[in-house]
């Protein structure tokens, strides 16, 4: 007898009828003789009409609050599906986040996990049971206040349910049938991709694939779980997230010697980029601006710096983060005129990333001509550039993204004959 994590996001169980074909997907794992642990998202966009509701009643809501709010939709799907999976005589038990032993620190909006304790998820296994937990949440064990892991975070609690359990596997379904060369909304003709290492799927979770939360895919690299990436609208075989060749493999787990040259292509419409024109070009000026950020956890990702010249020489610097922060960041460094000394800063939200991944990148030349002649050809300018041995991004016009997407996958061969299924619509 296995044991397998499911994972539902919140398309899968978006209404009641999804709510029972996710319990007969369920059912049908525990009859053929597994022990079942499910761990489920708020039901459609749940989430976020309570955030709006929150908006309507308060203008600045506790965080504290927030977390009690937000929780709650977890808590619905989970009851329901308990109830769903026993009309077919199968035996359910529901547990929150805190009944499951998800001891996390005390930020509230985006606690981390500091303990997995699943005594009673275990019990439940132990009588028989399908266990359902409510993905999202935990509790912090001094406090013992609820928190929520930040969106996404129903990945990382099935992630680290299945490592405390020594789980088989970690299946997480969504409205796709895998891991994609692009987004199938966006690249109708995308490619699913059979298997992909743990390191390419960090650097697409990383740069704007939503089909993994960033922290799941982490804590699973970190304890060796095993991911499959599928639909729960169909028994399509997925994607399986597999250890990169320089990790440590466990008996059995075989990777094929060779990975492909690309893995796939990521974007990001949540960009902002800021330019802070005027630096002094002197030792220390950067170390200002950064902890500055860094203070406020401003989480800053591309970084370009302009080349000076003269005898008192300035400098523009430009970075990008999330546009949820650009209003923080503009005020920190507006406050900071003075003691950082430069002329001017220019804000700019109409901007998006674009990257391209694969591991095979590190040992092939001709990638980066590739990649930046098929975005000259379709006259898309460049404003920023990283890179790292897995990965080119790219910041550009947000209105050129989708654009700029089609182009780079057509340009890699990586267009397929056919059209991939989208199911629900939102990716999750």
């Amino acid at each position: 007898m296995s044991l397998i994590v499911q994972k539902f996001g919140g398309s899968s169980v978006a209404d009641a009828d999804g709510v029972r074909r996710v319990a007969r997907r369920v059912a049908e794992t525990r009859n053929a003789g597994h022990q079942v642990v499910v761990v489920v998202s708020a039901m459609g966009d749940t989430t976020d009409d309570l955030l709006d509701l929150a908006g309507e009643v308060a203008r600045k809501p506790p965080a504290r609050e927030l977390d009690m709010l937000l929780t709650s939709g977890e808590r619905i799907s989970m009851a329901l599906l308990a109830m769903a999976i026993s009309d077919l005589g199968v035996p359910a038990q529901s547990f929150t986040g805190s009944q499951a032993g998800m001891i996390t620190d005390g930020a509230h909006g985006a606690a981390k996990l500091v303990e997995v304790s699943p005594l009673r998820v275990r019990e439940a296994l132990d009588h028989g049971n399908v266990a359902i937990i409510a993905g999202f949440q935990g509790v912090n064990r001094s406090s013992k206040d609820i928190t929520t892991l930040g969106r996404g975070g129903s990945d990382t609690t099935a992630v680290a349910l299945a490592a405390a359990l020594d789980a088989d596997v970690c299946e997480i379904y969504s409205d796709v049938d895998g891991v994609y060369t692009a987004d199938p909304r966006i690249v109708p003709t995308a490619q699913k991709l059979d298997r992909v290492s743990s390191e390419e799927m960090l650097e697409l979770a990383a740069n704007g694939a939503k089909i993994l939360h960033l922290r799941c895919v982490e804590y699973a690299r970190r304890f060796n779980v095993p991911l499959h990436v599928r639909s729960s609208f169909s028994h399509n075989e997925g994607t399986m997230v597999i250890p990169s060749p320089h990790e440590n493999l466990t008996p059995q787990k075989e990777i094929p010697l060779e990975q492909p040259l690309i893995a796939g292509i990521a974007h990001d419409r949540s960009q902002a980029k800021i330019t802070i024109v005027g630096v002094p070009d002197r030792p220390g000026i950067a170390a200002r601006i950064f902890r500055l950020l860094a203070d406020s956890k401003v989480d800053v990702d591309m970084i370009v710096q302009n080349v000076s010249t003269g005898e008192n020489p300035l400098t523009d610097v430009s970075l990008t983060l999330a546009e949820s922060q650009g209003d923080l960041a503009m005020n920190l460094l507006r406050a900071a005129e003075e003691k950082i000394g430069y002329a001017n800063l220019d804000y700019d939200d109409e901007v998006g990333k674009l990257s391209l991944v694969g591991a095979g990148m590190k040992t092939n030349t001709g990638v980066a001509f590739t990649f930046f002649e098929a975005l000259a050809e379709s006259d898309i300018n460049v404003d920023m550039i990283s890179t790292s041995e897995v990965r080119i991004s790219i910041i550009t016009s947000i209105a050129k993204l989708d654009e700029a997407v089609r182009a780079v996958h057509t340009a890699f061969g990586l267009d397929s004959d056919e059209t991939a299924t989208v199911y629900g619509g939102t990716g999750r």
